[in-house]
C-alpha cells in the first residue's frame, strides 16, 4: 500500500473539562449519580452546577479526604466514607455511576467486587462511566519512577473486560483523548503526586532529588504543564 492510500489517524482530542465528555455520552439532567473514589469531587461540583435537578454520592476511603469533602459541602452532594465493593445505597437505586482515575486504585482482589457492586446500585439500563490514565506520556515517565501503574492500569481494563463477560455490564461507547495537567512548581508537583494523602510512595532524598532533575526541563516561568493521554469506556447495565 502506498503513502496516500493509508488512512490517516484521526488526531486525538486535547479536553480540559471531561465533563464535556460525560455530557456528550450521558444525559446528566435529573441524573442520580454514584461516584466511587470521588477525591476532591471536582467534577462532580461542576455537574451540579451545571445540572441544577442532579445528585451525586460520592464514596472515598481515604479518611482525610473524606474529612475535607464533608467540610467543603454543596447542595445535592452528599460524601459517604465507603469503597466501590461495599456501597451503602439500595438495589437499582442510581441512575449511572462515575470511576475517575480510581478503579485501577481499587486492589486488584476487589476490583471484580466493586464492580459488581456498582451494577448492583446502578438501574438496569443505567451507566457506568470508567475514565481511566493511560500508562504513557512525559508525565507517566516521570511518576513511574516513584509509583509505578503498569500493572494495575492493565488489572483495571481486564476487570472492565470480565465485568462485560459476567453479563452485568455491556460494552456501550469508547474515548480517547489527552488531559492537560499544570504544576505550578517542582513542590507542587511533588505534594500532589508524591505525597498524596491516600498513599505513601516512601520517597527518600534519593528519589526526590532524582524526579526533581527530570522535571526540571519542563519548569517554565509559568509552570510546567503536560498531557495525560485518557481512555474512557461507557458500560451499560444489562437487563
Amino acid at each position: 500500500m502506498n503513502s496516500a492510500a493509508r488512512p490517516i489517524a484521526a488526531p486525538v482530542p486535547l479536553v480540559a473539562d471531561e465533563l464535556e465528555v460525560l455530557e456528550s455520552l450521558v444525559p446528566l439532567a435529573g441524573a442520580r449519580i454514584v461516584e466511587a473514589g470521588c477525591g476532591a469531587a471536582h467534577l462532580a461540583r461542576a455537574l451540579l452546577e451545571r445540572h441544577a435537578d442532579a445528585e451525586v454520592v460520592g464514596l472515598e476511603v481515604d479518611e482525610r479526604q473524606h474529612a475535607k469533602n464533608l467540610a467543603a459541602p454543596a447542595a445535592r452532594l452528599t460524601f459517604v466514607h465507603a469503597g466501590a465493593e461495599a456501597i451503602p445505597l439500595p438495589d437499582a437505586s442510581r441512575d449511572g455511576a462515575l470511576m475517575l482515575k480510581s478503579l485501577h486504585h481499587v486492589p486488584r482482589e476487589r476490583m471484580d467486587a466493586a464492580l459488581a457492586e456498582l451494577a448492583r446500585v446502578v438501574v438496569p439500563g443505567g451507566w457506568l462511566y470508567v475514565s481511566e490514565p493511560v500508562y504513557a506520556g512525559a508525565l507517566n515517565e516521570l511518576t513511574r519512577l516513584f509509583n509505578d501503574e503498569r500493572e494495575a492500569r492493565a488489572a483495571a481494563q481486564q476487570a472492565l473486560d470480565r465485568a462485560i463477560d459476567s453479563g452485568r455490564w455491556r460494552a456501550a461507547a469508547e474515548r480517547h483523548f489527552e488531559m492537560p495537567a499544570h504544576f505550578r512548581d517542582f513542590d507542587d508537583f511533588e505534594r500532589r503526586l508524591m505525597r498524596p494523602t491516600f498513599a505513601d510512595h516512601h520517597i527518600d532524598d534519593a528519589m526526590l532529588a532524582r524526579v526533581r532533575a527530570l522535571y526540571a526541563p519542563h519548569q517554565r516561568d509559568s509552570g510546567a504543564t503536560f498531557v495525560r493521554p485518557m481512555h474512557v469506556r461507557l458500560l451499560r447495565r444489562a437487563g
